[in-house]
Order: C-alpha cells, then structure tokens, then sequence
C-alpha cells in the first residue's frame, strides 16, 4: 500500500517537445505509424524542420499534431505551441465559430479574456468559447510550451458554454469503476454539462493498470502522452509509446491500454461529446 500512496503522490511531469535534429548516425526507422483507424506520431519525429509559424503570433513556433484529414479524426485540430519570453498574440484564434482548449505543458503563459489575466504555470489550462475575445503572451523568462486543441463548436439551444481556467492538479481524479483507483480520470470541464461539445481529460494509470476491453466507440480522440511509457492496443495491433508521443484515433478505432512501468503512465485526452449525430 505504501508504494501505491507514493506513486499517487509523486509531482506531476509535462513532456513536451524537444525539436533539434537527431545525429546522422541514426538509423531511419521509428515508430511513427499513419493507417486509416489510427496515427501514433513519436516524440522523435517532433524536430525543428517540422513546425510551422501561424499567423497572427510573434516568437512562436507550432508542430501540428492532428488537422482533419481523410480516413482520419475530423472534429478537430491539435498542436504543441511553443513561444518564446515576449512571444504571444492578441488574436490567437482566427475562426469566430471555433472553441479552444488550452494545456500548459512548461513554462508560463498569461491568458487574457472577459477583462481578467489568468497566468497558466504546468498542468494548468483555459477553455476558451467559440467567440471569445482572448489573448495569449509569454510574460516569463523561459520558453513556454503549450498543448492548443481546436474544435468548431456546434451550438446548442439553451447551452452556452463558458470560459473555464484552472489547473489539472487542484482537481480531484475520479476513480474508474471497479479498479481500486488504478485507473482515474481528472475531468477539467464538467461531464454533466451539455454546454461543452468536448472534453479534455488527463487520465492516469497506475503500474500494472489497464483497460482491460477494446473500447469501440464514436468519440474521436487526440491522446498526448504526458509522463510514463504503455503499450496501447489500437485496432488490431499492439503499440509501446512513452512521455512525449502522440495518437490519433478515429471514430470506431478499437482501443486498449497496459501500464507496465515502472512509473505511472498518464496523457491528456480530446474527446468529442454531447451532440446527436447530424445525418
């Protein structure tokens, strides 16, 4: 019981990008996989030749994670953006329809809306309305590094959704049924609320824990490996990733994890929710 307590207790780690460009000695090969159900995009393949500079921010650089695609996940985009001390933007997002959530993986970022600053350190986070008029600024001394998901928001009448800020450790994780809190979930936007059309996780397995069934469902996921190594079951194969990597699943991608170790294995997870299928 006691190493139990201290592996729940342990300081949360945020892996971020790395850039550079490995030696010429390397070898080719990694584990980077793109097939019609599911993307794993490993932490190596995040170099500096593949970032991009979007409009409307200075001192910045992004890797694009996720983008609709297809035979790919649709409902949304994701990206790591890192800006420098200084860097930042006061238009950062350029479509008024489109809702965003932002996760901070190092560093400080200050995000400004309805007339309040919120400083934003590791493991916090902003949701950000579709029609927000917001701001993003590194004000610190130290690069910072930020998870951006994007997601056009489909309206729904009677809900409006609202800007929420926080930081993933002031939250309580909620155990998964029947897994002696093994496995939990750490909910940054409130499940019950129809108001929000996604929602963005951090979720936590302990040693030895697991899903133990093939999830086979309709939510697409952008699934950001935070801290720890697993082996996830993605259609009909088995693939190791570890702090730093990426997934993309499609709707209807069968879905399995084991968390071997030896540390806790954790990632923040996009999931879309809470609106009827439109035909």
């Amino acid at each position: 019981m006691s190493e139990l307590v201290t592996e729940r207790t342990t300081a949360p780690v945020y892996q971020g990008a790395t850039g550079g460009l490995p030696p010429q000695t390397n070898l080719l090969s990694d584990r980077a996989v793109v097939t019609e159900a599911y993307t794993v995009i490993p932490r190596g393949v995040l170099r500096d030749i593949v970032t991009s500079v979007f409009p409307e921010w200075e001192g910045a650089r992004a890797w694009v994670l996720n983008r609709p695609v297809a035979s790919g996940a649709t409902t949304f985009a994701q990206s790591i953006v890192e800006v420098a001390p200084g860097g930042g933007s006061k238009r950062p997002e350029p479509q008024a329809e489109v809702e965003g959530f932002v996760f901070v993986l190092a560093g400080e970022l200050t995000i400004a809306v309805d007339g309040a600053e919120h400083v934003l350190a590791p493991g916090g986070f902003a949701y950000l309305p579709a029609g927000a008029a917001w701001t993003a600024a590194n004000n610190g001394v130290e690069p910072t590094q930020f998870q951006w998901i994007r997601k056009r928001y489909e309206p729904l009448s009677g809900h409006t959704p609202r800007v929420v800020v926080g930081n993933e450790q002031d939250i309580e994780p909620t155990p998964m049924p029947d897994t002696n809190g093994a496995w939990r979930t750490t909910r940054m936007l409130d499940p019950e609320d129809l108001a929000f059309d996604m929602h963005v996780n951090v979720v936590t397995f302990d040693p030895g824990a697991s899903i133990p069934f093939a999830e086979t469902h309709v939510m697409e996921h952008g699934l950001y490996v935070l801290e720890g190594k697993a082996v996830y079951r993605l259609n009909d194969d088995w693939v190791e990733v570890e702090a730093g990597d990426y997934m993309s699943l499609r709707a209807f991608c069968p879905q399995a994890c084991y968390a071997g170790g030896p540390s806790r294995f954790r990632y923040l997870l996009y999931k879309d929710v809470n609106r009827q299928i439109a035909l």
